[in-house]
């Protein structure tokens, strides 16, 4: 089906504004990745909805994305439909200790309204990048804290437009982890529960936090975070610095001279750069102490022939 007819299909459905052929570089934290064939970012749970009908009688791909912060967008780009839940869908409410959010709300800002309303619970993800959306469906987590220990409850859409409310208990979560990375649905909107704190001991402990950060992390790089999950007992920053990778460069992209276990893109990096990094870290950390390192990172897309569609 061509483009227009596609178009034509979702104004029918009631969904307006898709663009076509959307550099995703615009859109990951890397600046990285091919054109979306079709991008969409909806403002309500409704339009999610009506987009997800309409990509299913089309009989296209559709695939999810939220700020683009644990993301490698091929060079190829995306196939199909890109949902992007991102700043219009991000609307919150924080009643009774319930913080109810819609999930495109970046997980930062969240924690930050969290601690500045004097509600405890949230600090461990003032440094974690990404959307609530994004967050939930990972289990993500730091400093002791992870997304399974304040969830109430989930409302996720299903790849038909359908809804339903998932419990804490349904997600099934576990480290990094939750049913849905194996029975995908999008998290639409999450309501956490939170106790009253101490805004000034929590302000402290937060900036404590993001000083240790600013200066053991590449922040002033385009990078994911974390490439790799740090394997049982071991550290992946410690594995990659022994084995004489830091620093390493491949094309535009570099395993960090500060953090070994990011890659930053020094300008001009592309998909391809990155994944030549990641398996040759693998294959070197693998070599000499037996360990296979396992990315955090998501790859999708194609590869950069696909552009020649």
């Amino acid at each position: 089906m061509d483009t227009q007819t596609a178009l034509a299909v979702f104004a029918e459905y009631g969904v307006q504004g898709v663009q076509v052929d959307e550099p995703m570089r615009r859109h990951t934290t890397w600046r990285i990745g091919g054109p979306a064939d079709l991008f969409f970012r909806p403002t309500s749970v409704v339009e999610l909805q009506n987009v997800l009908r309409a990509t299913k009688f089309l009989g296209l791909s559709v695939t999810v994305v939220g700020r683009g912060s644990n993301l490698l967008v091929l060079d190829g780009g995306i196939r199909g439909l890109v949902v992007q839940l991102h700043d219009p869908f991000s609307r919150w409410t924080l009643v009774d200790g319930r913080m109810i959010t819609q999930s495109g709300r970046a997980l930062i800002s969240i924690a930050n309204i969290a601690i500045r309303e004097g509600m405890a619970g949230l600090e461990f993800a003032t440094g974690i990048p990404g959307t609530v959306g994004g967050a939930v469906m990972m289990n993500a987590g730091a400093h002791g804290g992870e997304i399974k220990d304040v969830l109430l409850w989930a409302d996720v859409v299903n790849f038909d437009g359908s809804l339903q409310r998932m419990t804490r208990e349904e997600l099934q979560f576990d480290y990094r982890y939750s049913v849905l990375k194996e029975h995908p649905a999008i998290v639409a909107t999450a309501a956490f529960g939170l106790h009253p704190g101490n805004r000034q001991e929590m302000t402290a402990r937060v900036r404590q936090w993001a000083q240790r950060r600013a200066t053991t992390q590449p922040l002033s790089l385009p990078n994911c975070g974390s490439v790799f999950r740090n394997p049982p007992g071991e550290h992946a920053a410690a594995l990659i610095e022994q084995a004489g990778l830091k620093g390493l460069t491949c094309g535009g992209a570099q395993i960090s001279e500060k953090h070994s276990n990011f890659i930053v893109n020094l300008g001009t990096a592309t998909a391809k750069d990155v994944l030549w990094l990641i398996r040759y870290a693998q294959v070197t950390v693998r070599d000499r102490y037996g360990i296979q390192l396992e990315t955090e990172v998501r790859v999708i897309g194609e590869p950069e022939s696909a552009l020649g569609r």
